[in-house]
Protein backbone atom coordinates (compact mmCIF):
# COMPACT_ATOMS: atom_id res chain seq x y z
CA UNK A 1 0.00 0.00 0.00
CA UNK A 2 2.32 2.67 -1.28
CA UNK A 3 2.36 6.28 -0.13
CA UNK A 4 -0.22 5.75 2.63
CA UNK A 5 1.06 7.14 5.89
CA UNK A 6 -0.92 6.44 9.07
CA UNK A 7 -0.98 9.70 11.02
CA UNK A 8 -1.90 8.14 14.35
CA UNK A 9 0.08 4.88 14.89
CA UNK A 10 -1.60 4.37 18.30
CA UNK A 11 -4.96 3.71 16.66
CA UNK A 12 -5.32 -0.09 16.66
CA UNK A 13 -6.32 -1.81 13.41
CA UNK A 14 -6.19 1.41 11.37
CA UNK A 15 -3.26 0.25 9.21
CA UNK A 16 -5.00 -3.09 8.73
CA UNK A 17 -8.20 -1.35 7.64
CA UNK A 18 -6.40 0.96 5.23
CA UNK A 19 -4.61 -2.05 3.74
CA UNK A 20 -7.99 -3.71 3.26
CA UNK A 21 -9.31 -0.61 1.45
CA UNK A 22 -6.29 -0.58 -0.83
CA UNK A 23 -5.91 -4.27 -1.63
CA UNK A 24 -9.42 -5.67 -1.45
CA UNK A 25 -11.55 -2.65 -2.30
CA UNK A 26 -9.12 -1.03 -4.72
CA UNK A 27 -9.61 2.49 -3.37
CA UNK A 28 -7.34 5.30 -4.56
CA UNK A 29 -4.60 6.79 -2.42
CA UNK A 30 -6.58 10.03 -2.13
CA UNK A 31 -9.69 8.21 -0.84
CA UNK A 32 -7.68 6.12 1.65
CA UNK A 33 -5.98 9.24 3.00
CA UNK A 34 -9.43 10.75 3.61
CA UNK A 35 -10.45 7.63 5.56
CA UNK A 36 -7.23 7.90 7.55
CA UNK A 37 -7.88 11.54 8.48
CA UNK A 38 -11.50 10.90 9.41
CA UNK A 39 -10.74 7.99 11.73
CA UNK A 40 -7.79 9.83 13.28
CA UNK A 41 -10.14 12.77 13.96
CA UNK A 42 -12.50 10.51 15.93
CA UNK A 43 -9.55 9.07 17.87
CA UNK A 44 -8.33 12.56 18.76
CA UNK A 45 -11.85 13.54 19.88
CA UNK A 46 -12.07 10.47 22.14
CA UNK A 47 -8.65 11.16 23.60
CA UNK A 48 -9.26 14.86 24.29
CA UNK A 49 -12.96 14.95 25.18
CA UNK A 50 -13.56 11.55 26.75
CA UNK A 51 -10.14 10.85 28.27
CA UNK A 52 -9.53 7.67 26.27
CA UNK A 53 -6.05 6.25 26.65
CA UNK A 54 -3.46 7.26 24.07
CA UNK A 55 -3.89 3.80 22.56
CA UNK A 56 -7.57 3.79 21.67
CA UNK A 57 -9.56 0.73 22.80
CA UNK A 58 -12.35 0.40 20.27
CA UNK A 59 -14.24 -2.08 22.44
CA UNK A 60 -14.92 0.81 24.86
CA UNK A 61 -16.56 2.93 22.15
CA UNK A 62 -20.30 3.49 22.69
CA UNK A 63 -23.18 4.99 20.72
CA UNK A 64 -23.09 7.99 23.06
CA UNK A 65 -19.48 8.68 22.09
CA UNK A 66 -20.46 8.65 18.42
CA UNK A 67 -23.46 10.91 19.00
CA UNK A 68 -21.19 13.38 20.82
CA UNK A 69 -18.71 13.24 17.93
CA UNK A 70 -21.55 13.80 15.47
CA UNK A 71 -22.65 16.84 17.50
CA UNK A 72 -19.04 18.07 17.57
CA UNK A 73 -18.84 17.87 13.78
CA UNK A 74 -21.97 20.02 13.51
CA UNK A 75 -20.20 22.84 15.39
CA UNK A 76 -17.41 23.03 12.82
CA UNK A 77 -17.54 24.83 9.51
CA UNK A 78 -17.87 21.69 7.39
CA UNK A 79 -20.20 21.36 4.46
CA UNK A 80 -23.02 18.86 5.08
CA UNK A 81 -21.46 16.57 2.47
CA UNK A 82 -18.13 16.61 4.36
CA UNK A 83 -19.79 15.71 7.65
CA UNK A 84 -21.68 12.88 5.92
CA UNK A 85 -18.44 11.55 4.44
CA UNK A 86 -16.70 11.57 7.81
CA UNK A 87 -19.56 9.63 9.41
CA UNK A 88 -19.55 7.17 6.50
CA UNK A 89 -15.79 6.62 7.00
CA UNK A 90 -16.34 5.79 10.66
CA UNK A 91 -19.25 3.44 9.94
CA UNK A 92 -17.13 1.64 7.37
CA UNK A 93 -14.19 1.29 9.79
CA UNK A 94 -16.31 0.12 12.73
CA UNK A 95 -18.23 -2.27 10.47
CA UNK A 96 -14.90 -3.77 9.41
CA UNK A 97 -13.79 -4.17 13.04
CA UNK A 98 -17.06 -5.96 13.81
CA UNK A 99 -16.88 -8.28 10.80
CA UNK A 100 -13.29 -9.25 11.57
CA UNK A 101 -13.99 -9.92 15.25
CA UNK A 102 -11.98 -7.02 16.68
CA UNK A 103 -15.10 -5.72 18.45
CA UNK A 104 -18.19 -7.63 19.59
CA UNK A 105 -20.74 -4.94 18.71
CA UNK A 106 -20.82 -2.17 16.13
CA UNK A 107 -21.95 1.03 17.94
CA UNK A 108 -22.41 2.83 14.61
CA UNK A 109 -25.15 0.51 13.29
CA UNK A 110 -27.99 2.88 14.15
CA UNK A 111 -26.10 6.14 13.54
CA UNK A 112 -27.78 8.05 10.72
CA UNK A 113 -25.65 9.41 7.90
CA UNK A 114 -28.25 12.08 7.20
CA UNK A 115 -26.72 15.39 8.25
CA UNK A 116 -29.07 18.22 9.10
CA UNK A 117 -27.94 21.76 8.69
CA UNK A 118 -26.87 23.31 11.94
CA UNK A 119 -29.78 25.03 13.68
CA UNK A 120 -28.48 27.93 15.68
CA UNK A 121 -30.16 28.77 18.98
CA UNK A 122 -32.52 31.73 19.01
CA UNK A 123 -31.00 34.69 20.81
CA UNK A 124 -31.82 38.34 21.36
CA UNK A 125 -29.48 41.31 21.46
CA UNK A 126 -28.04 42.74 24.67
CA UNK A 127 -30.33 45.76 24.40
CA UNK A 128 -33.36 43.53 23.87
CA UNK A 129 -32.41 41.34 26.83
CA UNK A 130 -32.10 44.35 29.14
CA UNK A 131 -35.40 45.73 27.87
CA UNK A 132 -37.10 42.38 28.44
CA UNK A 133 -35.87 41.69 31.98
CA UNK A 134 -36.66 45.22 33.17
CA UNK A 135 -40.12 45.39 31.58
CA UNK A 136 -42.24 44.04 34.48
CA UNK A 137 -41.52 46.77 37.03
CA UNK A 138 -41.57 49.47 34.36
CA UNK A 139 -45.31 48.92 33.91
CA UNK A 140 -46.45 47.69 37.33
CA UNK A 141 -45.52 47.62 41.02
CA UNK A 142 -47.56 44.56 41.99
CA UNK A 143 -46.03 41.55 43.80
CA UNK A 144 -46.45 39.53 40.59
CA UNK A 145 -44.47 42.12 38.61
CA UNK A 146 -41.71 42.08 41.24
CA UNK A 147 -41.60 38.29 41.01
CA UNK A 148 -41.50 38.39 37.20
CA UNK A 149 -38.63 40.85 37.10
CA UNK A 150 -36.63 38.99 39.74
CA UNK A 151 -37.15 35.74 37.83
CA UNK A 152 -36.21 37.17 34.42
CA UNK A 153 -33.24 39.09 35.80
CA UNK A 154 -31.90 35.92 37.42
CA UNK A 155 -32.48 33.85 34.28
CA UNK A 156 -30.48 36.24 32.11
CA UNK A 157 -27.81 36.82 34.77
CA UNK A 158 -27.17 33.11 35.36
CA UNK A 159 -28.13 31.24 32.19
CA UNK A 160 -30.20 28.75 34.17
CA UNK A 161 -32.51 26.35 32.34
CA UNK A 162 -36.22 26.95 32.81
CA UNK A 163 -36.48 23.73 34.83
CA UNK A 164 -33.69 24.95 37.09
CA UNK A 165 -35.34 28.34 37.60
CA UNK A 166 -38.71 26.95 38.64
CA UNK A 167 -37.17 24.36 40.99
CA UNK A 168 -35.10 26.85 42.98
CA UNK A 169 -35.73 27.03 46.71
CA UNK A 170 -35.11 29.86 49.16
CA UNK A 171 -31.89 28.30 50.42
CA UNK A 172 -30.43 28.12 46.92
CA UNK A 173 -29.93 31.88 46.64
CA UNK A 174 -27.09 33.58 48.50
CA UNK A 175 -27.57 37.35 48.32
CA UNK A 176 -24.45 38.04 50.37
CA UNK A 177 -22.22 36.32 47.84
CA UNK A 178 -24.48 36.98 44.81
CA UNK A 179 -24.61 33.37 43.71
CA UNK A 180 -27.20 30.65 43.16
CA UNK A 181 -26.97 26.91 43.62
CA UNK A 182 -28.88 24.62 41.28
CA UNK A 183 -29.23 20.97 40.43
CA UNK A 184 -28.82 20.49 36.71
CA UNK A 185 -29.06 17.51 34.38
CA UNK A 186 -27.88 14.27 35.93
CA UNK A 187 -28.40 15.76 39.42
CA UNK A 188 -25.12 17.65 39.09
CA UNK A 189 -24.85 20.63 41.39
CA UNK A 190 -23.27 23.85 40.24
CA UNK A 191 -22.80 27.29 41.79
CA UNK A 192 -23.35 30.27 39.50
CA UNK A 193 -22.63 33.94 40.24
CA UNK A 194 -25.02 36.70 39.28
CA UNK A 195 -24.62 40.47 39.08
CA UNK A 196 -25.77 43.11 41.58
CA UNK A 197 -28.77 44.24 39.48
CA UNK A 198 -30.27 40.76 39.66
CA UNK A 199 -29.40 40.62 43.36
CA UNK A 200 -31.23 43.88 43.95
CA UNK A 201 -34.41 42.61 42.27
CA UNK A 202 -34.23 39.31 44.16
CA UNK A 203 -33.76 41.12 47.45
CA UNK A 204 -36.82 43.28 46.83
CA UNK A 205 -38.90 40.27 45.86
CA UNK A 206 -37.83 38.16 48.86
CA UNK A 207 -38.29 40.88 51.45
CA UNK A 208 -41.68 42.05 50.30
CA UNK A 209 -43.47 40.59 47.29
CA UNK A 210 -42.92 36.91 48.04
CA UNK A 211 -44.38 37.40 51.50
CA UNK A 212 -47.55 38.77 49.91
CA UNK A 213 -47.80 35.86 47.48
CA UNK A 214 -47.02 33.15 50.03
CA UNK A 215 -49.57 30.80 51.61
CA UNK A 216 -49.30 27.89 54.01
CA UNK A 217 -48.64 25.64 51.02
CA UNK A 218 -45.72 27.67 49.61
CA UNK A 219 -42.99 25.76 51.42
CA UNK A 220 -39.48 26.76 50.40
CA UNK A 221 -40.21 27.43 46.70
CA UNK A 222 -38.43 30.58 45.54
CA UNK A 223 -40.78 31.76 42.81
CA UNK A 224 -44.50 31.55 43.61
CA UNK A 225 -47.58 31.79 41.44
CA UNK A 226 -50.72 33.76 42.23
CA UNK A 227 -52.08 30.92 44.37
CA UNK A 228 -48.92 30.69 46.45
CA UNK A 229 -47.65 27.48 44.91
CA UNK A 230 -44.39 26.93 43.05
CA UNK A 231 -44.49 28.53 39.63
CA UNK A 232 -44.76 25.94 36.87
CA UNK A 233 -42.80 25.59 33.64
CA UNK A 234 -45.87 26.78 31.72
CA UNK A 235 -46.30 29.71 34.10
CA UNK A 236 -42.69 30.77 33.51
CA UNK A 237 -43.11 30.35 29.75
CA UNK A 238 -46.30 32.45 29.69
CA UNK A 239 -44.64 35.14 31.81
CA UNK A 240 -41.76 35.57 29.41
CA UNK A 241 -44.05 35.42 26.37
CA UNK A 242 -46.26 38.15 27.83
CA UNK A 243 -43.42 40.67 28.15
CA UNK A 244 -41.81 39.65 24.85
CA UNK A 245 -45.15 40.26 23.13
CA UNK A 246 -45.40 43.71 24.73
CA UNK A 247 -41.99 44.51 23.26
CA UNK A 248 -42.82 43.10 19.81
CA UNK A 249 -40.01 40.55 19.99
CA UNK A 250 -41.82 37.98 17.88
CA UNK A 251 -43.08 34.47 18.56
CA UNK A 252 -39.71 32.71 18.45
CA UNK A 253 -38.59 33.77 21.90
CA UNK A 254 -38.78 31.10 24.63
CA UNK A 255 -37.37 30.78 28.16
CA UNK A 256 -34.36 29.07 26.57
CA UNK A 257 -33.74 32.21 24.50
CA UNK A 258 -32.48 33.96 27.65
CA UNK A 259 -30.10 31.06 28.33
CA UNK A 260 -28.85 31.13 24.73
CA UNK A 261 -28.44 34.90 24.92
CA UNK A 262 -26.56 34.64 28.23
CA UNK A 263 -24.01 32.28 26.65
CA UNK A 264 -23.67 34.23 23.41
CA UNK A 265 -23.24 37.59 25.11
CA UNK A 266 -20.56 36.17 27.44
CA UNK A 267 -18.59 34.82 24.48
CA UNK A 268 -19.01 38.10 22.60
CA UNK A 269 -17.62 39.84 25.68
CA UNK A 270 -14.50 37.64 25.66
CA UNK A 271 -15.35 34.97 28.24
CA UNK A 272 -13.36 31.72 27.73
CA UNK A 273 -15.53 28.97 26.28
CA UNK A 274 -14.55 26.56 29.10
CA UNK A 275 -15.91 29.03 31.67
CA UNK A 276 -19.16 29.35 29.74
CA UNK A 277 -19.39 25.55 29.57
CA UNK A 278 -19.14 25.34 33.36
CA UNK A 279 -21.74 28.05 33.89
CA UNK A 280 -24.19 26.35 31.53
CA UNK A 281 -23.59 22.93 33.06
CA UNK A 282 -22.70 21.31 29.73
CA UNK A 283 -21.07 17.90 30.12
CA UNK A 284 -19.30 18.27 26.77
CA UNK A 285 -17.61 21.31 25.26
CA UNK A 286 -19.25 20.46 21.91
CA UNK A 287 -22.62 21.54 23.31
CA UNK A 288 -21.16 24.97 24.13
CA UNK A 289 -19.30 25.37 20.84
CA UNK A 290 -22.55 25.97 18.95
CA UNK A 291 -22.59 29.47 20.48
CA UNK A 292 -19.31 30.32 18.72
CA UNK A 293 -21.28 30.28 15.46
CA UNK A 294 -23.49 33.02 16.85
CA UNK A 295 -20.51 35.13 17.85
CA UNK A 296 -19.10 34.74 14.32
CA UNK A 297 -22.39 36.03 12.94
CA UNK A 298 -22.15 38.94 15.38
CA UNK A 299 -18.63 39.78 14.13
CA UNK A 300 -19.85 39.65 10.54
CA UNK A 301 -22.76 42.00 11.31
CA UNK A 302 -20.43 44.41 13.13
CA UNK A 303 -18.05 44.34 10.17
CA UNK A 304 -20.78 45.00 7.63
CA UNK A 305 -22.12 47.87 9.74
CA UNK A 306 -18.76 49.51 10.39
CA UNK A 307 -16.66 48.89 7.28
CA UNK A 308 -16.87 51.78 4.79
CA UNK A 309 -16.83 49.45 1.78
CA UNK A 310 -19.37 46.92 3.05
Amino acid sequence: MANIKVKAPKIPFLSEFLEYLSVERGYSVHTIEAYNRDIAQLAEFLFLQHKFESRIKWKDLSKDHLYEFQKNLSTKEYKPSTRSRKLASLKSFLGYLHRTGHINNDPSEKISLRVNRLRLPHTISIDQAIELVTKPLSISSTPAAARDEAMLQLAYASGLRSSEIINLNLGDVDLKANRVRCMGKGNKERIIPFHSLAANRLDGYLNSSRMLLATKLSGTALFLNSRGGRITRQGYWLTLKKYAHMLNMGDDITPHSLRHSFATHLLQGGAPIRHVQELLGHASISSTQIYTHLTKEFVREEYETAHPRS
